[in-house]
């Protein structure tokens, strides 16, 4: 079978683990992290962190490294041809596809996110962010800043700071794509990370030494706010949720399941390490995670902020708390500069991991050359990152791309992964394959476990999932005897919630916003309730019994909210789009392969593996 002569290769051993390390390590390690630890437990929330972390991150990493090289030695470095490689069945390239789509949809947006930090760094060394210690003030400037007010924001003279700042961050990302492997992604690789480091330490320490900033409140100190982050809430360990919560983030934590760590793997030679390299680079991950993200974000908000710090998610926490604590502490604005400047420089190391996956399977797969495969990827993120731009009321396409690709597809791409190596290159051929110049011997236990816990594991958490987020379903009923009659409730049209319902779901635990309305009733007892941007929140039907109202709530699922919320409903349009363009690419490539004889010509399906040739 000829194989054409390959071209790039790591430089480094450490330039290779550095590389996968900061593709993992990102905004997810220093935002997402601590909000979903507060949120599910605090310390609770570790023990199916770790769980998920050992049954499904780490044994997935080992399975990626090693198919990933496996295919890069028999000639391919794009998940199409690496799975063809695999599986020898016509399907087999297109789930590669998924692993294409998966960084490609997310760069999309998170290289918007990576500008914020970006356009943040640079507010805070020139002074723009110092805007007292008023809570709002942040939150209404991050809303300005981001265009999250209305959509078409940039689009009609809105912020041209941040324009500038989404150009020069998309310049910097295909400068160095377009350098290559090793003198683009690995020398700025091996620079970024141990300065991200420093950055994170510096901060970690000045929070570690805040004390009691305001003696005034002896509870907001830095024990309790390390105890709000770290406290153990066992009541959590029951919740489906938190089990879920725990393996998403480990997705997202180590980059398994995104077609980065396959796409990185088949670049190495066949006496390279995988074993070893791959266990190092999830340990450089959790050392920024845990050691760092969980020590800085969430403890510093505490120690300003109260408990108000545990509820806000993600956005909230780096982009409205944090700054106000910056605000308030003693040289806050070096401090905030240097906070930013690393959420910046983890951003990047991940955006560029995202961009190679798909750069590589232009030019292997459609035989483009590297400026002619940089300036075609250069456009189709552009118009992602405009679609995303552009509906940026509430972060609709921003939110959407996010559920869909960097939660769903993610899912979906891990458990074929994961059934791929269990069942088709089979945990006898992987355990060899693994242990080629390996310097780390993998339990044999590990093998078991990608092909019999893993697929289980994730398919119990893939449908509880789906329940919880994708259908609508009835989440609580009750009875309530506040309301007067029905013809008062009827007549409710665009008015604010009655009082009644609102304590009523709040003894239940369920929030409402505080601009939530309600419509409907006209037509037999059926309200909707509903958000700021008309997406529903809750369905209510009633029937009257005696003296009361027999209410049942149903939550609104993702794929019915769709149908009330046009920007999200053409933002998954755009992704199925993208889906088609990049299968019609595979189709081409496919049949490119077969004529050069680098793939067999398969007409029946078979799900039976070839034997490699040596």
């Amino acid at each position: 079978m000829p194989q054409p002569e390959k071209q790039e290769q790591w430089g480094t051993r450490l330039g290779v683990i550095l590389a996968v390390a900061g593709s993992a390590v990102g905004l997810g390690n220093f935002l997402r992290f601590p909000g979903q630890a507060a949120q599910n437990g605090g310390g609770a929330f570790m023990l199916p962190y770790f769980a998920a972390l050992l049954i499904l991150g780490i044994p997935l990493c080992w399975a990626e490294w090693t198919m990933g090289r496996y295919g890069g030695l028999r000639g391919f470095n794009s998940a199409p041809g690496i799975y063809s490689t695999i599986w020898r069945h016509p399907a087999a390239k297109y789930f590669g596809g998924l692993a294409l789509l998966v960084p490609l949809m997310i760069y999309m947006y998170y290289v918007v996110i990576e500008a914020w930090c970006l356009g943040y760094a640079w507010d805070y060394l020139v002074g723009n962010l110092q805007l007292g210690s008023d809570q709002a003030a942040y939150a209404k400037h991050f809303e300005q800043f981001v265009g999250a007010h209305s959509d078409g924001f940039f689009y009609e003279g809105g912020n041209n700071a941040l324009a500038v700042i989404i150009v020069l961050t998309f310049t910097v990302n295909f400068v160095l794509i377009y350098r290559g492997l090793s003198k683009g992604i690995e020398k700025f690789c091996t620079v970024a990370m141990p300065l991200m480091a420093c950055c994170a330490i510096v901060v970690l320490v000045r929070v570690l030494t805040l004390g009691t900033p305001d003696v005034s409140k002896p509870e907001l100190n830095v024990l309790n706010g390390l105890g709000s982050m770290w406290n153990p809430n066992s009541e959590y360990l029951l919740k489906g949720q938190t089990w879920l919560a725990a393996a998403g983030q480990i997705f997202f934590s180590i980059s398994a399941g995104f077609g980065i760590i396959i796409n990185y793997a088949s670049y190495l030679r066949k006496k390279d390490d995988v074993a070893l390299s791959s266990l190092t680079s999830a340990s450089i991950n959790e050392f920024f995670e845990v050691c760092l993200g969980g020590l800085i974000t969430l403890p510093a908000a505490f120690i300003f902020l109260g408990a108000s710090a545990l509820t806000m998610g993600t956005f909230g926490l780096g982009f409205n708390a944090l700054p106000n604590v910056f605000a308030v502490m003693p040289a806050g604005r070096f401090f905030g500069f240097v906070w930013f400047l690393m959420l910046f420089l983890a951003a990047i190391t991940s955006s560029i991991s995202m961009l190679q996956p798909v750069l590589a399977f232009l030019e292997e797969g459609l035989g483009l050359r590297r400026r002619g495969a940089v300036v075609l990827l250069f456009v189709v993120t552009a118009i992602g990152s405009g679609f995303t731009v552009y509906f940026s009321k509430g972060l609709t396409a921003l939110d959407t791309f996010d559920f869909w690709v960097g939660t769903f597809l993610i899912y979906t791409l891990a458990m074929f992964q994961t059934i791929l190596y269990g069942w088709v290159f089979g945990i006898e051929r992987g355990e060899k394959e693994l242990h080629h110049g390996a310097h780390l011997h993998v339990p044999r236990l590990v093998q078991y476990i990608l092909k019999y816990v893993a697929p289980a594991y994730l398919l119990v958490i893939f449908g509880t999932f789906s329940w919880q987020s994708l259908l609508s379903h009835e989440e609580v009923k009750f009875e309530i005897s506040e309301w007067a009659a029905h013809d008062e409730m009827a007549g409710f049209d665009s008015k604010m919630i009655p009082a009644a319902f609102k304590t009523r779901l709040e003894a239940e635990k369920l929030s409402l916003p505080t601009d939530a309305t309600v419509t409907g009733g006209n037509a037999g007892g059926v309200w909707t309730i509903r958000d700021v941007t008309g997406k529903p929140l809750y369905i209510v039907r009633d029937t009257r019994h005696r003296e009361t109202f027999s209410v049942a709530a149903y939550k609104v699922g993702t794929l019915e909210a769709l149908l009330y919320n046009p920007a999200a409903l053409w933002s998954v349009i755009f992704i199925l789009v993208v889906t088609a363009l990049l299968m019609a690419g595979i189709f081409i490539a496919g049949r490119r392969w077969q004529r050069e004889g680098r793939l067999p010509i398969v007409d029946a399906p078979s799900f039976s593996v070839a034997k490699a040739r040596p």
